[in-house]
Protein backbone atom coordinates (compact mmCIF):
# COMPACT_ATOMS: atom_id res chain seq x y z
CA UNK A 1 0.00 0.00 0.00
CA UNK A 2 2.81 2.41 0.87
CA UNK A 3 4.56 1.57 -2.42
CA UNK A 4 1.43 2.35 -4.43
CA UNK A 5 0.97 5.63 -2.59
CA UNK A 6 4.61 6.54 -3.22
CA UNK A 7 4.26 5.72 -6.92
CA UNK A 8 1.15 7.89 -7.20
CA UNK A 9 2.89 10.82 -5.48
CA UNK A 10 5.96 10.42 -7.70
CA UNK A 11 3.86 10.21 -10.86
CA UNK A 12 1.92 13.30 -9.83
CA UNK A 13 5.13 15.19 -9.08
CA UNK A 14 6.43 14.37 -12.57
CA UNK A 15 3.23 14.88 -14.58
CA UNK A 16 1.94 18.06 -12.95
CA UNK A 17 4.74 20.31 -14.28
CA UNK A 18 4.44 18.70 -17.72
CA UNK A 19 0.73 19.42 -17.90
CA UNK A 20 1.37 22.95 -16.67
CA UNK A 21 3.97 23.37 -19.44
CA UNK A 22 1.33 22.37 -21.99
CA UNK A 23 -1.00 25.03 -20.62
CA UNK A 24 1.74 27.66 -20.68
CA UNK A 25 2.59 26.63 -24.25
CA UNK A 26 -1.01 27.23 -25.28
CA UNK A 27 -0.90 30.59 -23.54
CA UNK A 28 2.23 31.55 -25.49
CA UNK A 29 0.53 30.53 -28.75
CA UNK A 30 -2.46 32.68 -27.83
CA UNK A 31 -0.14 35.59 -27.09
CA UNK A 32 1.58 35.16 -30.47
CA UNK A 33 -1.80 35.05 -32.23
CA UNK A 34 -2.98 38.20 -30.45
CA UNK A 35 0.29 39.98 -31.20
CA UNK A 36 0.15 39.09 -34.91
CA UNK A 37 -3.45 40.29 -35.12
CA UNK A 38 -2.59 43.54 -33.35
CA UNK A 39 0.30 44.17 -35.74
CA UNK A 40 -1.86 43.37 -38.78
CA UNK A 41 -4.66 45.65 -37.57
CA UNK A 42 -2.17 48.46 -37.07
CA UNK A 43 -0.51 47.86 -40.45
CA UNK A 44 -3.89 47.98 -42.19
CA UNK A 45 -4.75 51.30 -40.55
CA UNK A 46 -7.68 49.86 -38.58
CA UNK A 47 -5.82 50.86 -35.39
CA UNK A 48 -3.45 53.81 -35.04
CA UNK A 49 0.14 53.19 -34.02
CA UNK A 50 3.25 51.25 -34.92
CA UNK A 51 2.59 47.58 -35.83
CA UNK A 52 5.42 45.96 -33.86
CA UNK A 53 4.79 48.17 -30.83
CA UNK A 54 1.14 47.05 -30.88
CA UNK A 55 2.32 43.43 -31.17
CA UNK A 56 4.65 43.84 -28.19
CA UNK A 57 1.88 45.33 -26.08
CA UNK A 58 -0.59 42.57 -27.01
CA UNK A 59 1.97 39.87 -26.15
CA UNK A 60 2.82 41.59 -22.87
CA UNK A 61 -0.86 41.71 -21.89
CA UNK A 62 -0.97 37.95 -22.52
CA UNK A 63 2.10 37.16 -20.41
CA UNK A 64 4.70 36.78 -23.17
CA UNK A 65 7.21 38.90 -25.02
CA UNK A 66 7.79 39.41 -28.74
CA UNK A 67 11.21 38.28 -29.91
CA UNK A 68 10.66 38.74 -33.66
CA UNK A 69 8.18 40.99 -35.46
CA UNK A 70 8.09 41.59 -39.20
CA UNK A 71 5.48 43.36 -41.28
CA UNK A 72 5.41 42.97 -45.06
CA UNK A 73 2.60 44.99 -46.53
CA UNK A 74 -0.47 44.02 -44.54
CA UNK A 75 0.89 40.65 -43.34
CA UNK A 76 2.55 40.45 -39.94
CA UNK A 77 4.66 37.62 -38.57
CA UNK A 78 5.38 37.42 -34.86
CA UNK A 79 7.40 35.13 -32.61
CA UNK A 80 6.49 35.22 -28.92
CA UNK A 81 8.36 33.70 -25.98
CA UNK A 82 7.89 33.02 -22.29
CA UNK A 83 10.14 31.25 -19.82
CA UNK A 84 8.81 28.37 -17.73
CA UNK A 85 10.81 26.20 -15.31
CA UNK A 86 14.08 27.20 -16.95
CA UNK A 87 12.85 26.54 -20.50
CA UNK A 88 11.84 29.02 -23.19
CA UNK A 89 8.49 28.25 -24.77
CA UNK A 90 8.23 29.83 -28.22
CA UNK A 91 5.31 30.23 -30.63
CA UNK A 92 4.91 31.83 -34.04
CA UNK A 93 1.89 33.39 -35.72
CA UNK A 94 1.00 35.24 -38.92
CA UNK A 95 -1.94 37.50 -39.59
CA UNK A 96 -3.23 39.60 -42.43
CA UNK A 97 -6.14 39.99 -44.80
CA UNK A 98 -7.58 36.86 -46.40
CA UNK A 99 -6.47 36.01 -49.93
CA UNK A 100 -8.72 37.45 -52.59
CA UNK A 101 -10.86 34.93 -54.54
CA UNK A 102 -8.96 33.73 -57.58
CA UNK A 103 -5.67 34.95 -56.13
CA UNK A 104 -2.46 32.90 -56.32
CA UNK A 105 -3.20 31.00 -53.08
CA UNK A 106 -6.96 30.69 -53.82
Amino acid sequence: MLGVLGAVVLLTAVLLPLFAALAVGQMVQGAADAAALAAADTASGAVAGVPCAAAAEAAKLNGASVTVCTVEGLISSVTAMRGYLGFELVAQARAGPPDSPGGPAG
